[in-house]
């Protein structure tokens, strides 16, 4: 899942990408590069970020969607938690819908989700930090709900994809053991997606910023394909395809 930022505040590549053409461009060239997806947002969800309306939203990715159905043959995914803006992008053409508070925040996305009949992210996220809870079981309890919520909107079970939300409300060490624990989320039975592309915790552990993020993130995401992850969410296509050349040709072997 390549990711496609049309935002000018998100943590690594805010302002690149938010103009039509640049974002179009770069969205082509992931494809070139072996992306499978490519995962469009329009609010940034960095720690402290500036919240957008519904509208401004729209007007971030609309204009992309509508460019993008007509050039790529990839799928689109819509990085969203408004259900206006669900529906508006699932109705453009995007056939993915990636929520990061995993349908618990807007009560109306569930049943967008379940209307387009999409394939559906279901994201752990937390309000806060706890550095005393166990983490694995708080993920499995927030999913529980979210699956609750799916299951009545009518989201049949096969379209829903999770993930742990690394790095979203969560201390250093919790994110840590969530990579761990990739086979242990594998046994609640869904595909698994995770996203730890350049985030603050390879700054924390090789005290590099941002733009020096690509090494830690291509060894975490590597340990996490090997150990069964489905769907890696990142920024850096082509180091990243073959990474993952190189896990399947061991697993294959």
């Amino acid at each position: 899942m390549g990711i496609l930022n049309v935002t000018p505040d998100s943590f690594s590549d805010g302002g690149r990408f938010d103009r039509l053409g640049e974002a179009v461009d770069h969205a082509l060239t992931m494809v070139q590069q072996g992306a499978d997806i490519i995962d469009i947002g329009g609010e940034s969800t960095r720690p402290g970020h500036d919240p957008v309306d519904a509208e401004t939203e729209l007007a971030r990715v609309t204009p992309v969607i509508r460019e993008l159905k007509n050039r790529i043959d990839r799928p689109l995914s819509i990085d969203t938690s408004k259900a206006a803006v669900a529906e508006r992008a699932l109705a453009a053409g995007v056939s993915i819908l990636n929520d990061v508070w995993g349908l618990q925040r807007d009560p109306e996305i569930a049943a967008v989700a379940a209307a387009f009949d999409v394939e559906t992210v279901i994201m752990h996220n937390r309000e806060s930090v706890d550095a005393e809870i166990d983490i694995f079981e708080d993920v499995v309890r927030f999913f529980e709900k979210s699956l609750e919520k799916a299951q009545q909107a009518g989201l049949a079970s096969e379209r829903i994809v999770l993930d742990p939300g690394i790095g979203f409300g969560k201390t250093l060490g919790q994110n840590l053991s969530l990579l761990k624990d990739v086979p242990r989320l594998k046994t609640l039975g869904f595909p698994i997606l995770i996203g730890l592309s350049r985030k603050s915790m390879i700054g924390k552990l090789l005290g590099t910023e941002v733009g020096d993020r690509l090494l830690g993130t291509l060894v975490l995401d590597t340990l996490v394909l090997a150990s069964g992850a489905d769907i890696i969410r990142v920024h850096d296509v082509a180091e990243h395809v073959a990474a993952r050349t190189l896990v399947e040709a061991v697993a294959n072997a």
